[in-house]
């Protein structure tokens, strides 16, 4: 399998600033390129004339894509880029990085909606945070963890891979994923995009299975994993006890279809700006087996 490069994440973006002004840049990082205008910190335009809120956003395919937009747009006429200012909503933007420790409390604010309120999950009560975030840091260092969020910085979703049963020996290139939306965040297409970059990691990091325990009944989440490929394997019965006696269902995906060859090596760790790379490709419509090598990107066949 040869992996396909994938550019990490460029943003262009207009700031509306204290004097009602627009000011146009572009960025790698849109939050914390956002938060430094808001400090002071920013471009000399807006430490002079304070950069308030965003007021637009593009993400685009490459750095130097982005530049040759930022040129476009500083080109543009004041009333057409208030027209695109016009049309923009900063809570509908989605942006999807890989997730940190420090964003614990944000992932657990959402696991714990499901905990309390549904049997997605059948623990009782939600962990606490500090346990989470000790969690999350042991998985960070070696699995694909990813956060969804808007451009206000609220979060919308995460998806994350656990290693599968004992995740070690025989089952080392066996991994469980697990995805979670905000109630809020649904019809923003945020499932898909963070499942395919959570795919395309696990795959391009030497994983050959992929599993989904779901609740039974689940028919929405059931209905989600069909559509990215994943294969119900068996169903257990009454294993569950909450709001009654749950069942669940255990799904898979294979990610390396059609090989036989056993592995060379174990699965390895992300590589830096990695995860980064996959998930603003995600974001931009990627599909997850293009970005994993399984198979050639759409432009390339029509070369």
């Amino acid at each position: 399998m040869e992996e396909r490069t994938v550019a990490a994440p460029a943003y262009v973006y207009m700031m509306r600033c204290a004097n009602g002004a627009l000011y146009t840049g572009w960025t790698n990082d849109l939050l914390r390129r956002l938060r430094a205008h808001a400090g002071g910190k920013g471009a000399k335009y807006t430490r002079g004339f304070g950069g308030e809120t965003l007021a637009y956003a593009e993400l685009l395919e490459s750095k130097s894509a982005a530049l040759r937009r930022e040129v476009a747009l500083k080109k543009c006429t004041k009333e057409e880029k208030e027209a695109l200012a016009a049309g923009f909503d900063p809570a509908r933007f989605v942006l999807l990085r890989p997730a940190r420790p420090a964003d614990a409390e944000a992932v657990l604010g959402i696991y714990s909606h499901y905990v309390l309120n549904s049997t997605a999950s059948f623990l009782y009560q939600p962990p606490k945070l500090e346990d989470y975030r000790k969690e999350m840091r042991n998985l960070c260092r070696k699995l694909p963890f990813f956060l969804a969020e808007n451009a206000l910085g609220q979060p919308l979703g995460y998806a994350c891979a656990h290693p599968w049963r004992y995740g070690t020996g025989a089952y080392a290139w066996d991994t469980e994923t697990t995805i979670y939306l905000d109630p809020e965040a649904r019809r923003l297409g945020v499932g898909s995009m963070l499942y395919h970059a959570l795919l395309a990691a696990l795959c391009r990091l030497g994983y050959w299975n992929a599993y989904a325990v779901l609740a039974d009944p689940n028919p929405a989440s059931e209905a989600f994993h069909q559509r990215f490929g994943f294969v119900c394997e068996g169903r257990q019965a009454r294993c569950g006890l909450k709001n009654g006696w749950q069942g669940v269902s255990y799904w898979l995906m294979d990610l390396a279809p059609g090989r036989t060859d056993p592995p060379e090596a174990e699965p390895r760790a992300p590589l830096p700006g990695e995860l980064a790379a996959l998930a603003a490709g995600a974001r931009r419509g990627a599909d997850w087996r293009e970005m994993a090598g399984l198979v050639q990107p759409e432009e390339d066949k029509e070369q």
